[in-house]
């Protein structure tokens, strides 16, 4: 009988409504949260990286990891960089940057840094939702300066273009 008791308390007004909002709560974030992680290790198996040092075009998926790179391509023309828990670093100051070079970015619950020549341009129209976004490319003095054109997203992640010198 005792038992009968305590359990028609449980269901009754007798428990207290705070506790099974906090008991709904935990379990919808951990289940979020769970969801999220089992998504991105299927993700990471669908889309590997394509690209290295000496690639004209990059395809880079940082899902949970990490991914460094100092390019020297002759020509690059760009490509796309996406990181999820993850986070990509590009060095593109031995680069040689093709005419209409363009980059397509994202970033969630992640990071991307990419450094540039200070002779050229960046034009960048990086969105960003509760994240950040960070050009900090000095105007070349060159009219012609090559330019590197960057679109794309920063969700709960960041994206930062830096310019300096090759000998820092």
């Amino acid at each position: 009988m005792a038992s009968a008791s305590i359990a028609a308390m449980l269901v009754t007004a007798g428990y207290p409504a705070g506790m099974r909002l906090l008991r709904g709560l935990l379990l919808f974030t951990l289940g979020f949260w769970a969801g999220m992680f089992a998504s991105a290790v299927a993700m990471r198996k669908a889309f590997p990286s394509h690209g290295d040092a000496e690639s004209d075009e990059v395809r880079l998926v940082a899902i949970q990891n990490g991914i460094a790179i100092k390019s020297r391509a002759q020509a690059f023309r760009g490509g796309s960089m996406f990181s999820w828990f993850g986070g990509i670093a590009v060095d593109l100051r031995d680069a040689r940057l093709a005419p209409d070079a363009h980059l397509e970015v994202g970033s969630l619950f992640g990071g991307i840094a990419i450094r540039v020549p200070p002779e050229w341009r960046v034009e960048s129209s990086v969105k960003a939702i509760a994240g950040g976004v960070n050009v900090a490319v000095p105007e070349p003095k060159a009219e012609d300066a090559p330019t590197l054109r960057i679109d794309g997203f920063a969700a709960f992640g960041g994206v930062a273009v830096g310019a300096k010198p090759i000998d820092d």
